[in-house]
């Protein structure tokens, strides 16, 4: 049976509110529907799919760059300067980079808990930033 989709991320947080908050207003996600789970969490939805899972934990996580099993989450996006906008207007570190090779570029971006998260776009919207080598 070969894969065909990635289904959902899920992430585990102490700061479900302020997760909830993030991914709505710099991923434009929307918390929806979500069954009725002994732990408390959110859902938060692309379109009409639950596509990142927050459960919440009673006790604060430190992601350690240095262990962490699974590096990062990645996402497909379209209006690269839009999104570079709203980041800024933010205040949200990023890192952008071309990949070598591939008509990607990838904006490097970290939730409230040090989740690492990249947000690719086609090269041809990114101007600059899409003619690198």
């Amino acid at each position: 049976m070969p894969l065909i989709d990635l289904d959902h991320l899920n992430i585990r947080t102490h700061r479900l509110d302020l997760m909830v908050g993030w991914y709505e207003q710099i991923l434009g996600l929307r918390r929806g529907d979500r069954p009725a789970f002994s732990m408390d969490g959110a859902w938060m939805y692309l379109g009409d799919r639950p596509f990142v899972h927050l459960v919440e934990v009673d006790h604060p996580l430190t992601p350690d760059p240095k262990t962490l099993t699974l590096e990062h989450g990645a996402f497909r996006a379209a209006g690269f300067d839009a999104f570079i906008a709203l980041l800024n207007a933010n205040g949200e570190k990023m890192g952008i980079s071309k990949v070598v090779g591939y008509p990607i570029v990838q904006v490097n971006i970290w939730d409230p808990d040090g989740n690492h998260l990249h947000i690719d776009f086609d090269a041809a919207e990114c101007g600059e930033w899409g003619q690198r080598p």
